[in-house]
């Protein structure tokens, strides 16, 4: 299926990996796929904008979902840790960020989760749907708007119409 992307849509996969590593993440999801979608100029960006939402805010809340440390504060707190004091501290002695730093990755693979490969398989489904020859970055957001999963929960959370933005995306150069 791969082979069917286009350049700007395979762009949009190895950027959710970077977003993904970046993030310090376990695994890809559909939120590091909205991320990478939108975070420049775009039929998504463009399409996202055209049906009401608020781009930027999109991108800082799912950046903000994506950039935890993966340390669970409530959890820590339970136990008697306080998250925010161990991170002073860390900061204190090895500099400012070390212990999100001491979480990442140098490299690997970066597998991804159930909802982005349905992602991307409904995707290609609407590449087929508009007779389009090859998968383009257009499809791939329509694909995210179809999966169930944390970036269209963050897109609904953000108060965005999924049938607007859907018909904003058909409507999109890349997408027909």
């Amino acid at each position: 299926m791969f082979e069917r992307f286009t350049k700007q849509a395979r762009a949009v996969v190895t950027d959710a990996q970077v977003v993904a590593r970046d993030a310090a993440s376990r695994s890809i999801d559909t939120r590091h796929l909205l991320i990478s979608l939108v975070q420049g100029p775009g039929p998504a960006r463009r399409a996202l904008g055209a049906a009401g939402g608020d781009v930027e805010a999109i991108l800082a809340r799912a950046r903000a979902d994506v950039a935890s440390s993966g340390l669970d504060a409530d959890a820590l707190a339970g136990i008697g840790i306080d998250l925010d004091a161990v991170r002073r501290q860390t900061d204190e002695v090895f500099g400012a960020g070390a212990l999100e730093w001491a979480g990442r990755r140098s490299g690997g693979h970066i597998p991804f989760t159930p909802d982005a490969k349905k992602t991307l398989e409904l995707a290609l489904r609407e590449a087929i749907r508009l007779k389009d020859r090859g998968i383009h970055s257009a499809h791939l957001m329509l694909g995210l708007v179809l999966a169930e999963g944390p970036g269209r929960a963050l897109l609904e959370g953000s108060g965005v119409d999924l049938d607007v933005l859907r018909s904003a995306l058909a409507e999109q150069p890349d997408a027909a």
